[in-house]
């Protein structure tokens, strides 16, 4: 089967837009498979995954609860490929992305800063009721779970175990959690997040 340009008539093997891929013709003209969008899950699912760009962003969802899937070196087709596999909305930066693939799902965010990228994100998805705060493990994406202090030994500092009542770790990268002031200014940042949201 052939996909022929619009402009031309140039035919191509359809297997080139894989994903919904577009093409560049010799005569100037996009190419794609405009009939067969493809979903990449429905944005209430609260999945996502954050390219390049967006690394603070993705971290900042983590904290707040959403599954945010990330990666600091990804090229463009695999970060498509992963999205409709994995059911995941895509966020990006590039704003051509949604012009080059021709899929449903793709969010550009157009807020530069960190904080306005998770309160442009929070609105467009509505996702301030779902927010579930340090729930989440911040570096690999994995849910927390409640750990004892007698279990913690040699993984947090002395001090913090001797002082700490509640703690969570993350059953992936091992990683360990408390309450202390970083999770107070947290706190107060994401309470202002969804005041606005």
């Amino acid at each position: 089967m052939a996909v022929v340009c619009p402009r031309c008539g140039r035919e191509y093997d359809v297997t080139l837009f894989e994903f919904g891929r577009t093409l560049w013709c010799t005569c100037g003209a996009r190419v794609g498979v405009a009939s067969r969008e493809l979903s990449l899950g429905a944005a209430a699912e609260n999945r996502f995954l954050a390219d390049a760009m967006l690394g603070k962003l993705a971290r900042w969802l983590r904290l707040l609860g959403f599954d945010c899937a990330y990666e600091d070196r990804i090229a463009d087709a695999e970060l498509i490929r992963r999205g409709v596999e994995q059911q995941r909305v895509i966020l990006t930066r590039d704003r051509a992305l949604p012009h080059e693939w021709w899929l449903s799902g793709i969010c550009v965010v157009r807020a530069e800063a960190p904080f306005e990228q998770l309160g442009e994100v929070l609105r467009r998805f509505a996702l301030a009721p779902s927010v579930q705060l340090f729930s989440r493990c911040s570096q690999c994406n994995r849910d927390l779970a409640s750990a004892h202090r007698a279990d913690l030994a040699g993984r947090a500092p002395p001090h913090i175990l001797a002082t700490r009542e509640h703690f969570w770790e993350c059953a992936g990268c091992g990683r360990v959690y408390w309450e202390g002031s970083h999770t107070r200014r947290i706190r107060q940042v994401v309470e202002r997040l969804l005041a606005e949201a």
